[in-house]
């Protein structure tokens, strides 16, 4: 949803890439040329997407690990020096994927060092994962499942 001026909506509406909302409370504009008189309603749909305003995965770089991450080691919740880890080390065939890269505190990398989790013991606090649209991520805040009463 967004707000734009009315020479926009007029341009989305006559190439057709809009469409007219009717809401009988809203108000509409009458647009006048020599040769064309426009209803131009408050509310407008887009029909058609612009497929490069499209979300697009960030890349796996330090910054975006640690935005989802919360700036915290994976294994021990520390925020203090941190590093990028992979949970199956590249040398053992792990690539760096969302699902594979972690921020990970120098110390637990160090402990970590070459090997798998369950060699060293380790725990991660959460599953890594690719991030989510915004938008999805804040309608999920409100779609987590209630405790009901038996």
């Amino acid at each position: 949803m967004a707000r734009i001026n009315i020479k926009r909506a007029i341009v989305l509406l006559v190439t057709g890439q809009a469409e007219s909302l009717e809401f009988s409370s809203f108000q509409t504009w009458e647009v006048r040329s020599p040769s064309v008189v426009l209803q131009v309603p408050e509310h407008i749909r887009l029909t058609s997407g612009n497929p490069e305003r499209q979300w697009k995965l960030p890349p796996v770089n330090r910054r975006e690990v640690f935005r989802r991450d919360h700036h915290a080691c994976q294994y021990c919740g520390s925020a203090k020096r941190l590093t990028l880890d992979h949970v199956i080390p590249r040398s053992k065939g792990g690539t760096h994927t969302w699902d594979n890269v972690v921020a990970a505190c120098e110390k637990c990398n160090s402990a970590k060092g070459d090997r798998l989790l369950h060699e060293t013991g380790m725990v991660l606090r959460s599953k890594p994962k690719a991030p989510i649209h915004p938008a999805i991520a804040f309608a999920e805040q409100f779609w987590k499942e209630q405790p009901t009463d038996t």
